[in-house]
């Protein structure tokens, strides 16, 4: 185990954004996760896990404690019967175990392609685009409770997944830390396309048909995800500036039926379309993020101060070369113009450390 001290966060945040931690702790073995537990209790310092950097945000004046990167790595594969089951280690890059499925022709991950972050951290916000989520293919995980130091294993219903939601963001957040997970998925079946804007994309390019299911399928529609990314601005990419984020800024809005109803009493008074989509749950009703942003004043380019909309996608708030308070000020400036318009209560996604 190796303590550094005094590390600038904004160089470990997609967001590039952030002071320095007073120490700096990568840990490669649930062992040393446990080690660097020991040292920050010794110490009496409070702790953060940092894995990808693509959905935290650190404070101007850093963090006086102990950042704890989680880089267990490690993919292996057990077959049961039909089943194939993924063991992963919560510091494999994301997008790296995604590529890895592919080429082992198992369907259940394609369409989060080009989502930047670790493996580690889809289970806490049950990462999902174009269709899928994480917890559709999550069997189980492992994690290490803070305070005792245990491993425990929790099974997929355990963590009580929903829209961008786990226990580990609610009952037991900061309480443990994720060193492993096991995905459950299938080989060379059909891939669901339950995604309007992809399956457009895809209809629209007619030798997919023509496709073998399995690698053939698979890697056209991861490229067809990375493509739609691309032009959101949505994949890392040194050379495009409006890259400098943590992705979507704000979870969309899902409300029940009396809500959407007043919702929608706001939105003719403002002669406006309402925008809806429908969830599995018939009682609630999910609204565009984006479209609220926009409808507030906050367009595509906006700039103010270091911070700003990125030109491609309105939910990406942008570091244009300032500060955290900048970032923050533009979303808590965001969060108000849309409840006073609308009604409701935008959640930012990022982790915001203060």
């Amino acid at each position: 185990m190796i303590i550094k001290e005094n590390i600038l966060l904004s160089d470990h945040t997609t967001i590039k954004l952030g002071g320095a931690a007073k120490y700096f702790i990568e840990c490669d073995t649930e062992e040393s996760v446990k080690e660097a537990l020991e040292f920050a209790k010794e110490k009496n310092c409070k702790v953060q896990t940092l894995s990808g950097g693509s959905n935290i945000i650190f404070a101007d004046h850093g963090f006086d404690g102990v950042i704890l990167k989680i880089n267990i790595k490690g993919v292996s594969v057990k077959k049961d019967k039909d089943d194939f089951f993924i063991y992963s280690g919560a510091g494999e890059n994301w997008d790296e175990f995604v590529k890895y499925c592919i080429e082992n022709e198992l369907t259940g991950a394609e369409c989060l392609s080009g989502i930047p972050g670790s493996v580690g951290a889809t289970p806490v916000q049950n990462v999902g685009a174009y269709g899928q989520e994480v917890s559709g293919i999550i069997y189980s995980l492992k994690a290490i409770e803070r305070e005792s130091f245990e491993t425990r294993n929790f099974r997929n219903e355990d963590c009580r997944f929903a829209y961008r939601e786990s226990i580990f963001k609610s009952a037991y957040k900061d309480k443990y830390i994720i060193t492993e997970v096991v995905f459950k998925m299938k080989k060379n079946s059909e891939p669901e396309i339950n995604y309007p804007e992809l399956k457009k994309y895809i209809d629209s390019h007619k030798e997919y048909s023509g496709l073998s299911a399995g690698k053939e399928k698979l890697n056209f529609i991861r490229n067809a995800v990375i493509s739609l990314r691309k032009k959101k601005s949505m994949v890392i990419d040194a050379d495009d500036p409006n890259t400098i984020s943590c992705g979507s800024f704000f979870t969309n809005p899902v409300l029940s039926v009396s809500e959407f109803e007043t919702f929608k009493i706001k939105t003719e008074a403002l002669n406006l379309l309402t925008p809806y989509y429908t969830t599995s749950d018939k009682d609630k009703i999910k609204i565009p993020a984006a479209w609220l942003v926009e409808q507030s004043g906050f367009v595509k380019g906006y700039k103010t101060k270091g911070a700003g909309i990125s030109a491609n996608h309105s939910l990406a708030i942008i570091n244009l070369g300032g500060k955290t308070a900048d970032t923050l000020s533009l979303s808590e400036e965001i969060i108000k113009s849309v409840k006073e318009k609308f009604g409701i209560m935008l959640i930012p996604e990022p982790v915001i450390v203060k």
